[in-house]
């Protein structure tokens, strides 16, 4: 992802670009049933690193797993990229957390983008006061161990109902998160800028009582020269 796209990715939001991307067939992109822990923690943007985890089986899943360097959750913490948002497939389970604070503290400061999981985090409340994008279905305190055991880094996952394939773009803001494959990223954020530069004005427009019927969608002459005027006055 270039630095223009990802920069034009942060100017726009995931209802504009599920739009984009239902014009081009894809309709299941919204990763379904996560949410931010800080809403105010600014629109996050970054290509997806991916961690799986599979049920735990008792006899596998001990505390002492966490002494193994090599612990794929550890590892996927430590190996994220600079600028990658973390997308874990919990299996839409929440009853045992995905992560907790020390691991996400640990991912904003080697310069992760965000992380998404579509079960749960413990130390939510700390987490929700951090200014990093992080997104869950609920608070869950219990240790990953008691229901999951993390297994495979930067495969093809499932997160809430979406396939997240390594690379792909990741775009989370205040009503959720939104995956685009990579290689419509560049065309879909162009076009994503375009639509909102319209959708700002015919807010304006509606908010100053005008009607929708052939403002939006743009088909009567008057609304089209009045928003190519709009244009040329505010440099949009």
């Amino acid at each position: 992802m270039s630095p223009e796209t990802r920069a034009t990715l942060k100017t726009v939001s995931i209802a504009t670009l599920a739009t984009a991307l239902f014009k081009r067939g894809l309709r299941n992109q919204v990763i379904q049933d996560v949410r931010p822990l800080n809403p105010q923690a600014g629109t996050m943007v970054g290509e997806a690193y991916t961690l799986r985890y599979i049920p735990a089986r008792e006899d596998l899943n001990t505390l002492a797993v966490f002494r193994d360097p090599t612990h794929p959750q550890r590892v996927a913490v430590d190996q994220c990229p600079e600028g990658a948002v973390l997308v874990m497939d919990s299996r839409k389970n929440p009853r045992a957390a995905s992560a907790g604070g020390i691991l996400v503290t640990r991912l904003m400061k080697r310069g992760a983008a965000g992380v998404v999981t579509d079960g749960g985090f413990r130390d939510s409340p700390e987490i929700g006061a951090m200014p990093f994008p992080a997104y869950h279905n609920r608070p869950s305190a219990p240790t990953n161990l008691t229901l999951h055991q993390a297994l495979d880094i930067n495969v093809p996952i499932g997160c809430g109902d979406v396939a997240v394939f390594p690379g792909d773009v990741v775009v989370g803001d205040a009503e959720g998160v939104i995956v685009i494959p990579a290689e419509l990223a560049d065309e879909v954020a162009a076009e994503a800028a375009e639509m909102t530069v319209f959708e700002d004005f015919v807010l304006e427009q509606v908010q100053g009582g005008r009607g929708v019927v052939g403002l939006y969608p743009l088909t009567d002459d008057q609304a089209k020269a009045d928003f190519a005027a709009w244009r040329e006055r505010t440099g949009r």
